[in-house]
Parts: structure tokens; sequence; C-alpha cells
């Protein structure tokens, strides 16, 4: 025999041993026997280490569920999945071919960070990656799969996702946990400083899954939706339900197939893909939400994703304005502007109504439920300081009629309709059909 055949074969196997543990987590996530390996024997060295195989990542394609994605897997059994320039360089590879080929990005994260030895040659690499990823944005999506610790700049690439999601135990920080709990003077532990629950990531467009099988499932979920293709659907079925309680729950029934982001925080604003009538569509669903800075983060991510993707964007209002805190006034500028459908489902109170429903902030079909409530104050109390010395009692009557009856917006050509609430999904398609 050859003797570079016994050589190829020598070098397999140790590529074999050395990534058997990421090799199996890839093949829990794809098709059975479709992951096909791309630079498979690109290696570096560095100050303190020889060659090492894997680069502390694998990459490659395969399918889920029948369609293609691009992997990327680290390695943390070669050096904790620590990144290395030229494992920064096999990534963005990866991605190179995932734009060209129009194809949608996984990558399974688990990383302490990146390979110290390798000094300031490592932050060029990480550079040059994350402008890479940043640059998918809108061509493809990117799905990050946290399966544990993942630190600085792998928690950096999992940001730039379009959606993130924690296996159980999962923790998703820039520096140490234990670092950043010592420096707040507390005992935590890493899930509660980096967790799916944590505060530090509440921004994120998060899903948590039991492993990965649940993550391929969501995965396909989102990618189907995010396809735009209609499907058959019943659009003239009604929703008695909504004439008895227009609440969170019972609007987002409407939905089919769906999947929330960023369920983990701010759960006053729900943020979900799925089909409305057969059309897929990001729904923002209130649920008496105050606005405030970390909300209109969530809302303002999530139009961006709708933008990027090109999906019809309806935003479901129940707003009682802003927060009654001075702090969150810097919040509101540049809110939204990018909205097409919004129909107000309970109450939209001030600056809620400005940012979410004014048919003069870009809104290009407006309506209201017959239940809703449409106003400049909450209650009466707001317009008495700003109408100091009116007659209190003709200011209440006043306010308690315009806040129970959104006719006074649609008599100044604010509202395109007013619907029974059961029928609101009807007159959502046209209008989506229409705008699109």
């Amino acid at each position: 025999m050859d003797n570079r055949i016994s050589l190829l074969r020598e070098r397999r196997e140790r590529l074999k041993n050395a990534g058997s543990e990421v090799r199996e987590r890839i093949a829990l996530l794809v098709d059975e026997d479709s992951f096909v390996e791309l630079a498979a024997f690109s290696f570096s060295k560095d100050l303190f280490y020889e060659e090492n195989e894997d680069e502390g990542v694998v990459t490659g394609f395969a399918t889920i569920g029948g369609y293609p994605f691009y992997i990327v897997a680290q390695n943390f059994a070669a050096l904790k999945g620590g990144l290395s320039k030229a494992g920064c360089e096999k990534i963005a590879k990866a991605l190179d071919a995932a734009e060209q080929r129009a194809t949608p990005v996984v990558y399974l994260l688990h990383s302490q960070g990146v390979r110290v030895g390798e000094g300031v040659n490592v932050l060029e690499g990480i550079a040059g990656l994350l402008k890479r990823a940043a640059a998918l944005k809108g061509t493809v999506l990117q799905f990050a799969v946290l399966e544990g610790e993942v630190y600085g700049s792998s928690a950096a690439l999992a940001a730039q996702c379009d959606v993130v999601l924690f296996e159980k135990d999962a923790v998703l920080s820039v520096a140490s946990t234990f670092v950043l709990s010592a420096k707040a003077g507390k005992n935590l532990k890493a899930t509660e400083v980096g967790g799916y629950l944590a505060p530090a990531t509440a921004s994120l467009p998060a899903v948590e899954v039991a492993d990965l099988r649940e993550a391929a499932s969501v995965i396909l979920s989102v990618s189907d939706l995010v396809g735009i293709a209609d499907v058959e659907a019943d659009l003239n079925d009604a929703l008695p339900a909504l004439n008895e309680k227009a609440d969170a729950e019972t609007l987002l029934s409407l939905l089919e197939n769906r999947v929330e982001l960023g369920g983990n925080a701010n759960t006053e604003v729900r943020t979900v893909l799925g089909r409305l009538g057969g059309i897929a569509v990001a729904a923002v669903v209130m649920d008496g939400m105050r606005i405030n800075a970390e909300n209109l983060k969530k809302i303002r991510r999530f139009a961006e994703f709708a933008c990027y993707y090109g999906l019809p964007y309806l935003t479901l209002v129940d707003c009682a304005g802003i927060e009654t805190d001075l702090a969150e006034y810097a919040s509101v500028r540049g809110a939204m502007d990018a909205a097409k459908v919004s129909v107000v489902t309970g109450s939209a109170i001030g600056l809620g109504y400005t940012l979410f429903a004014a048919k003069s902030a870009g809104y290009g079909y407006v309506c209201a439920l017959a239940t809703a409530k449409i106003a400049l104050f909450e209650e009466n109390e707001g317009a008495e300081i700003e109408c100091e010395g009116a007659d209190k009692e003709k200011l209440a009557a006043y306010y308690a009629a315009e806040t129970s009856d959104p006719f006074h917006a649609a008599r100044g050509g604010y509202l395109d309709d007013i619907v029974e609430p059961q029928f609101v999904k009807q007159y959502v398609l046209a209008a989506i059909e229409m705008l699109r």
C-alpha cells in the first residue's frame, strides 16, 4: 500500500479521535449521514501549542429536515473551544460559501474564549470574522445554539445571530461570570449572570430548548417562516373568543406555527414569528405594556429582523403610554420606523399611540377593535395638569368618553377601520396582501 494512503488513514483517525464529541453533537442536530466536512485538515500553530487537530472548530454543510444548512461547531475538547486566527478564517470561509449559496448557518457554540498564545493575531482574526457575520444580516439566517459556556469573542459572535438558542445551563458572557459576579459584590451562579433568564441576555432574540433535537425543530420552523412561502388556510374563519377578551394569549392563537423570540424577558411585549391565514408574519403582541428602554430595544430588534427578511410586520397594540420615570424619556428617540400594519387591541395611550399606531409614523394600515381605547391621557388627571383651571367635572366626562371609544380617532381619519374583534384576522390579511 502506498505510504501516503496509510498516512492519510492515520491522520483521519487522529482527526476523528480529536473531534469525536463535537461530531456526535453535529449528528444529533442534522439528518443522518448528511454532514460533509469542509477544511478538515486546516490547523495552525501558536507560541504554546503544537499543531492541533480541529482548531477548536469543525465546519461543513448538512441537511436538517431535508433542507440545507452550513454548520460551524466549536470543539470544546480541543483547547476548550479556543478561537485561533486560523479557526476564525475557517469559519469565515464557511460564511462565504453560505452567502454564495443563500444557505442559512447554524453555529454550535461552546468556548471559553481565545487562544492567548496567538496574541494580536487572533484579535485580527476575530475582527474579520465578526465583520463577516455582521455582513450576512438580511442575506442568510444565522442561528447560534449555545451548548455550554460561551465566553468572550464567541459570545460576540452569538450576539450577531438572528436567533440564539439556549440549551439547559448554557451561559453567554463576554467576560468570566465569576469576575462579573465578584464585581457586583454578589455570589451568583453562572446561569444567573449569563443564562437564558439573566438580565444580561434580555435583549437577545432568545429561545430555550431542551436539546439539539428541539433546537433543530426551532431552526426549521424559523427558516420556513422567513421563507415566506404561503400555505393554504381558511381566510374567513372567525375567533369568537376575541369578542369576550382580546388579551395577548387569545390574540396569539390567531397565529399558527408560531415561534416566540425573546420570551426570556420583557414579557409585557411578545415578539413572535408565525403564520396568519397561511402568510408568514412577524408580530409584536403587547399585553398592557408601558414603554421603557428595554422593551423598546426588544421591539426595535425584532422590527429590524422583519425588515431584513422582508416579513410583513404586524403590531397588536395594548400600550398605556410611557413609564412614569424620567430616565425613560431618553429611550423614545428612534423607537420605531419599520412597521406596516397596526391593530389597537387594547389601549393606545399617549406615546403608545404615537409610536405604534399613528398613520403619520408610517403605518400602511391601522385599525382598532371596537373594544379598544385611544386617548391622549390614560386618566383625566393628566389632562387636569395640562389644562389648569378647567372645569374638572367636564374634563373628566370628556376624557372618560374619549378613552372608551376609538371612533374619535376614526372621525379624524386616523384609523382605516373599526372592527368587531372576532373578525380582525380577515382585515389584517387583506391589508398585508395589499401592502406586500
